[in-house]
């Protein structure tokens, strides 16, 4: 049975998770010391967290900030705003999903079996070895991009969809394609997830001193990474 740790501060909401939840037979602990948090979290030890951003004394932007110190369990972030500056902040402190207010209890509930199934059953990766292409390395134990000796972290996501991208380089996947190999189930994926984490592995691509133009987008086919020629150019 998988431990479901709730963050949330709505009571009627977070009791009405916990009851579905627990009819798709999940431990479910629900938080209410909204000051020991992480305290809670390490002691409980959870097999996926439900955080919401606006709780009382902290919000879930610091405490998923805070557990990613401690454990990398898979965290889907919950709120009420739908901005794509809301959704970059939760992965970049963290998160591995993001599910906005108002939402269905099938849809909660079809997150959490996708990312549980992702993480640890048999959609989960065990492929740990270094792969690279044209002079750009991914470490899938380390969750690392590099090139030319400087290093940029990934996200779990951010690593499954530059890898897929990698391995079909030169050729466009359709987002529905990338979707599926980060989300599983892309029924309750919302579409703007996938162009948040598109964006940010671009700007790490910058960060390790490459072009973010490697990564192709075409509206109405989906996105292709395609390499430049490493190293000196004539151009």
């Amino acid at each position: 049975m998988y431990k479901v740790f709730i963050v949330e501060d709505d009571y009627e909401l977070r009791s009405l998770m916990k009851e579905s939840l627990e009819e798709h037979n999940y431990e479910v602990m629900i938080q209410t010391d909204f000051k020991n948090v992480t305290k809670d979290f390490l002691e409980y030890k959870p097999d996926l967290v439900l955080l919401d951003i606006h709780l009382p004394y902290f919000d879930g932007y610091f405490l998923c900030h805070s557990l990613r110190k401690h454990s990398n369990v898979p965290i889907i972030m919950i709120s009420a705003k739908s901005d794509d500056e809301d959704q970059i902040m939760a992965i970049e402190f963290g998160a591995d999903d993001y599910i906005t207010k108002p939402f269905t209890f099938d849809k909660l509930i079809s997150k959490v079996k996708a990312t549980i199934r992702r993480v640890y059953g048999e959609y989960a990766h065990s492929d740990t070895s270094i792969c690279c292409v044209e002079g750009l390395c991914i470490d899938s134990q380390k969750l690392t991009m590099s090139h030319k000796g400087i290093h940029e972290e990934l996200s779990k996501n951010e690593y499954k969809l530059l890898k897929k991208l990698m391995d079909y380089h030169g050729k466009f996947l359709t987002r529905e394609e990338l979707i599926e190999e980060v989300w599983d189930d892309i029924t309750f994926v919302d579409d703007n997830t996938l162009t948040v984490n598109m964006s940010r592995i671009k700007q790490k691509l910058v960060a390790v001193g490459l072009p973010d133009t490697m990564i192709k987008s075409k509206r109405g086919v989906g996105y292709m990474l395609e390499y430049p020629i490493i190293g000196d150019s004539d151009e």
